[in-house]
């Protein structure tokens, strides 16, 4: 999840730029963390929080309007602001990447990979319940699932490409010349995946995600997502992503962290020692 919030970070300068090129610089002055890291941080809440009920959806609805509420200027956008704001908020059949940018949190949680794939279903449909949508944040945590559980990325690739029919097997330098903005799930997860199948760790995963000229915070934050599953976050990426982060939500992320780890250590427990 800390590789989420720093792609967030990262690409937040670039967001509306088009930026093209490789060779960026990290975390200029101005950059920040947007609604990817507050509704990222309001899922992982969520998880933690509401394991006694199952996870009910009208706890997830309240945690994300709170968690939005808090950090009005976070960058949303007009019909999730609107959801946000509702007494009585309904999903509005968006396909947007907002329900991929923040679903990374169950991709760590989630004992299995039927889990994640349920629980990334509950979180997107709250909001985002257009097929294209649910598909997109399945798709996430799923790459995020099988990554921290040791699968390689030949099959993630191959699963993904199976399970959702995105096409992965284009490159980002086939991908770049003529990619745009695109905010759409089937326009940015796919292209957002590839950019973790082709990196060589954390920061050639957000450069190039950053590189193809979208939208670059919501992507960059979804290859870093995956990709944190198996690089480590370089340390000045981390000490410059905690500048910016308020304390409050630092602390939310690193007891996440803390909370997911244990639970996977948790799992592995029949396997350490027998039944």
């Amino acid at each position: 999840m800390l590789g989420a919030i720093a792609g967030d970070i990262i690409g937040s300068a670039y967001e509306f730029t088009r930026q093209k090129r490789y060779d960026f610089e990290m975390v200029p002055p101005g950059s920040r963390f947007t609604d990817d890291t507050v509704m990222t941080l309001a899922v992982a809440h969520w998880l933690c929080l509401y394991i006694e009920e199952d996870h009910p959806e009208e706890k997830l609805i309240e945690t994300m309007q709170k968690y939005g509420r808090e950090y009005p200027f976070a960058g949303y956008g007009s019909s999730f602001n609107s959801w946000l704001w509702s007494e009585n908020p309904q999903p509005y059949n968006s396909w947007g990447n907002g329900a991929a940018m923040r679903v990374s949190p169950v991709g760590l949680y989630a004992r299995t990979l039927d889990d994640a794939l349920d629980l990334a279903k509950r979180t997107a449909e709250v909001s985002h319940n257009h097929p294209a949508g649910i598909t997109g944040a399945q798709a996430v945590a799923a790459s995020v699932w099988m990554a921290i559980h040791g699968h390689s990325k030949d099959e993630i690739r191959d699963y993904i490409q199976c399970r959702f029919n995105y096409d992965l097997t284009r490159t980002v330098d086939e991908i770049r010349p003529a990619y745009q903005w695109d905010e759409s799930c089937q326009g940015s997860v796919p292209e957002s995946i590839i950019c973790f199948l082709e990196g060589k760790d954390f920061e050639d995963v957000v450069r190039l995600a950053v590189s193809l000229g979208g939208d670059a915070d919501t992507m960059a934050c979804i290859a870093g997502s995956i990709a944190a599953c198996i690089y480590p976050i370089p340390e000045w990426i981390g000490k410059k992503c905690v500048e910016v982060l308020p304390a409050q939500l630092l602390s939310e992320s690193l007891h996440f962290e803390k909370f997911s780890s244990f639970a996977r250590f948790l799992d592995r427990l029949p396997y350490i020692y027998g039944d």
